[in-house]
């Protein structure tokens, strides 16, 4: 019998308990796999309809992403469909991080009973702490900006993680990408100032949050441009640009 005081009973002990302790966890875990990838999946869907200013509840989401997502879309940065893939599954910040020409872009359709058609492009990028995301609604010209929704993962409260609040993300419905011939993303400058070129539309950062707004304006650069030629096409097919 082992001697409950030696140095042999306390490591047998101990790992012991790492090894239930441990096996206990990954049962948990993956018992639970499949509900934590349905409420990831249910938020994401949550944001998509908040950039078209639908609201939904957790009971609804997914019936009311299905009522107003009449389609999902993935382009190249020539405008072509790329057949075979699911918009839903492409992970948008992996693809930001990989060259234009390479990427695979979601679009997804929304059908509005009194606003029409728009088109929801994802965004992805970087604040201050980490990773900030979005989602940007286009009216059916693919140039006026419809609505817009932001998250983070670890912006600061009350600085840069107002981008998620309505007085961030209300001053971009209106705001154009198209002047003329020219793709110009918008742009986000300190309140006051505007931006080096005219020609931009552009939105307020947030007071306090520099760098952070600055992540925004350089997600809004990195994930739209990629989008130009299937905006273009799009809207002048609908004869709306």
């Amino acid at each position: 019998m082992i001697n409950k005081q030696s140095n042999v009973y306390t490591i047998v002990y101990i790992t012991a308990m790492v090894i239930v302790v441990g096996a206990a966890l990954a049962f948990t875990s993956m018992a639970l796999k499949d509900r934590q990838q349905e409420n990831a999946q249910a938020d994401k869907k949550s944001q998509i309809l908040q950039a078209v200013h639908v609201t939904t509840s957790r009971a609804t989401v997914i019936a009311d992403f299905d009522k107003y997502i009449t389609a999902q879309l993935v382009v190249n940065d020539k405008g072509e469909d790329i057949t075979g893939e699911d918009a839903f599954m492409i992970d948008v910040a992996a693809q930001a991080k990989i060259p234009a020409s390479e990427r695979k872009l979601p679009v997804y359709v929304c059908q509005l009973p009194d606003a029409g058609t728009k088109y929801i492009l994802p965004l992805s990028g970087m604040g201050l702490w980490g990773p900030i995301w979005g989602y940007v609604a286009f009216n059916d010209d693919c140039s006026t900006i419809y609505g817009a929704f932001f998250d983070h993962q670890g912006e600061t409260p009350g600085l840069g993680a107002e981008i998620t609040k309505p007085a961030f993300t209300d001053q971009f419905p209106g705001r154009e990408v198209f002047k003329g011939n020219e793709f110009l993303p918008i742009e986000v400058v300190k309140a006051g100032q505007k931006p080096l070129n005219p020609k931009v539309d552009y939105v307020d950062g947030i007071s306090g949050g520099t760098i952070t707004s600055k992540g925004v304006g350089a997600m809004f650069d990195n994930c739209l441009s990629p989008y130009r030629a299937w905006l273009e096409k799009t809207g002048k097919t609908l004869g709306n640009i």
